[in-house]
């Protein structure tokens, strides 16, 4: 494995790139502050853009480290960020990213997610060398299987009371890919 830090990753109608402080007013208007958005999610609903600034300087410090990877989700239309996308475990050993991601109420089913994910997996797989790509989702959030199915994921299993999110503790689904399906 290669790690390369967070590239920018252009797709047809997304620009994947590094956060920068003047994102927090879009990712608290977007995303960060709507409840529907954060309720499947293991972070709390932002109550102020406070937050968006603490997150953001906090990644930003982070860009740093060429194993971490946390990408703003911008729609080109717009020319702001709707989401965000990121590696939010990896293991080295074994060669394993394991994805996170959310998006704004006003892009949901609309393929914007599956085309950052799939953008960010070509990334991780051909760029940096991870030989599996992982990610999970509270069983009551079905929508996000269906963007890890539409990328090529296979179901693995489903863990009963594993996990804890803005819900409680949840079971959790787990879907993977392997570079060798993927290719």
């Amino acid at each position: 494995m290669k790690h390369k830090g967070t590239q920018l990753i252009e797709t047809p109608r997304l620009i994947l790139r590094m956060a920068q402080m003047t994102d927090a007013e879009p990712m608290f208007r977007n995303w960060a502050s709507d409840p529907e958005v954060t309720k499947f999610l293991t972070w709390p609903t932002y109550q102020s853009i406070d937050s968006a600034y603490t997150i953001l300087d906090i990644w930003i410090k982070e860009y740093e480290k060429l194993d971490f990877y946390q990408w703003m989700i911008e729609l080109k239309e717009i020319g702001e960020p709707i989401g965000s996308i990121s590696v939010v475990h990896h293991r080295d050993d074994i060669a394993e990213a394991e994805i996170g991601y959310c998006i704004g109420q006003s892009w949901w089913h609309k393929g914007i997610m599956t085309e950052a994910l799939t953008a960010v997996m070509r990334f991780l797989f051909t760029e940096v060398g991870m030989n599996r790509i992982e990610a999970k989702h509270d069983i009551n959030n079905p929508h996000s299987g269906g963007v890890m199915k539409k990328c090529g994921m296979k179901y693995e299993g489903t863990s009963r009371a594993s996990d804890r999110n803005n819900q409680g503790i949840c079971d959790i689904a787990q879907y993977a890919i392997l570079r060798e399906e993927w290719e």
